[in-house]
């Protein structure tokens, strides 16, 4: 079966999360528990749309070294695996849990890519994009690629007449957000602080967020999606713009919610759903997820429970 979306992960990362109950600098920290996932936006995406029963294939680059972990999620889900091998090993990002769920990062480096593995990954794309595929290109760039690199990736979508999602930040983001109109992503999925930085000033309330959004809109984005943790998330589109707010979860950690909140996005899309339908669903990977570990989903019902439970505000 043909993939219906196709995640790129330029600088993928095998995820260590470590739980504590505590972090104190400059002591030694007794852990409670830890695991290893396969890790990077676009594979924690590819991912949960393979629980959500959706035929997904993933390109990108994987160090050789260590990328059967990586061929092990990919082969116990079905996902089509079109991912270059470079030299040496892909990154390590460790993180420490403490028992109220905040999280702090240590993102080891990356691989050293080269204008020749961008060309590739952007081949493996262009065989895989065609009209009613969806594209997800998520995360920032190793070392080595220049930040337009996700322009020349959704040049290609374009060429193919796929609707592509980007969720990056910093350079890569602005750099793709100043490409032509003909190149510009279908849907964007920023936070508060990556819109910020993209807008270059504070955005204190939602008429801040709303107004943000709509520049972008202006650029050519059909949907905007900004994610604003325990707020919520704003969708904004030519229907207009929700607000919408999951039910309170349980969780020891809101680690992969932001990919999940894309993976349900993506779903949605792909249904051509409403906007009220797209955020009830997107929102509702997003809490699914904090009660899973690692880049999981659980049983439609539940996915399906949040999304009837998840509130929604319309926002004039």
């Amino acid at each position: 079966m043909s993939a219906r979306v196709v995640t790129v992960t330029l600088n993928p990362a095998i995820d260590q999360t470590v739980i504590l109950d505590a972090l104190q600098l400059g002591a030694v920290n007794r852990a409670r528990s830890a695991r290893v996932d396969a890790g990077g936006k676009g594979v924690n995406v590819a991912s949960c749309l393979a629980d959500w029963g959706v035929a997904t294939a993933v390109t990108g680059l994987l160090g050789r070294a260590n990328a059967s972990v990586f061929e092990a999620l990919f082969d116990a889900k079905r996902i089509d695996d079109r991912c270059l091998r470079l030299s040496g090993e892909t990154r390590t990002n460790i993180k420490l849990v403490g028992k109220d769920g905040t999280t702090t990062d240590i993102n080891l480096p990356g691989l050293n890519a080269n204008a020749g593995d961008l060309i590739a990954v952007g081949r493996a794309l262009g065989d895989l994009c065609a009209p009613g595929v969806l594209a997800v290109l998520s995360g920032s760039l190793p070392s080595g690629l220049p930040e337009d690199s996700y322009v020349e990736l959704l040049k290609i979508v374009a060429a193919n007449e796929a609707r592509a999602v980007l969720d990056t930040s910093g350079a890569p983001l602005s750099t793709a957000l100043a490409a032509p109109k003909s190149a510009m992503p279908y849907a964007v999925k920023p936070n508060r602080q990556e819109l910020e930085a993209w807008a270059e000033r504070r955005l204190a309330d939602t008429a801040d967020l709303l107004a943000a959004a709509q520049e972008l809109r202006a650029l050519g984005i059909a949907l905007v999606v900004v994610s604003l943790g325990t707020e919520g998330a704003l969708f904004v589109s030519d229907a207009g713009a929700l607000l919408a707010r999951a039910p309170v979860i349980e969780t020891s950690s809101t680690v992969g919610a932001g990919d999940a909140m894309v993976a349900g996005l993506s779903a949605a899309l792909l249904d051509n759903a409403d906007l009220e339908t797209t955020a009830r669903l997107a929102t509702a990977f997003a809490a699914a997820k904090l009660g899973l570990p690692g880049p999981n989903l659980p049983d439609r019902r539940r996915v399906n429970e949040l999304a009837a439970a998840t509130k929604i505000r319309g926002i004039p």
